[in-house]
């Protein structure tokens, strides 16, 4: 590592911080004694998605959170809390044997997790992912989940 100000090569490091996906260290140049921070993060490597369509494509832990995001917006969901999903989800496909995921199995994983976080953001989700014909087909799915939750409401 070059020192941004000198280009001398040695350093010392005066602090590091252990995030989640990243370590921030806080340096100093032993020739001028610039302070500066640096942040290492890993090189993930995360399995292809299979749309649809055929098409591959990297699987994508922003674009996964654009989704959620949308999902959520105007709803009582903290940025922690999408945050947490993310991470889970990525490391749910990130430690999936398979080299191609479909797309399906991933949208059923943040399905599944909408649905324990909030009712309305579970709804706006699936009507994206389940890409509906129309309204009559996005109804009855509506009322089949009010039904299975009444049902599981009665056995408890």
């Amino acid at each position: 590592m070059k020192c941004p100000q000198c280009g001398h090569l040695e350093h010392r490091v005066l602090e590091t911080r252990d995030r989640e996906e990243e370590i921030r260290r806080r340096r100093e140049c032993l020739a001028c004694k610039l302070r500066f921070s640096t942040v290492e993060t890993l090189l993930v490597y995360y399995p292809h998605v299979i749309k649809k369509d055929g098409r591959r494509e990297p699987f994508s832990k922003e674009k996964l959170r654009r989704g959620i995001q949308i999902a959520c917006k105007k709803r009582p969901v903290s940025v922690g809390q999408i945050e947490s999903l993310v991470n889970r989800i990525s490391r749910w496909v990130q430690n999936s044997p398979d080299r191609e995921l479909a797309a399906k199995k991933v949208g059923q994983a943040v399905v599944k997790e909408l649905k324990e976080l909030d009712d309305v953001a579970y709804v706006r989700f699936a009507s994206v992912y389940k890409s509906f014909k129309d309204v009559n087909e996005f109804m009855q799915s509506l009322e089949a989940e009010k039904a299975a939750q009444e049902q599981q409401g009665a056995d408890l």
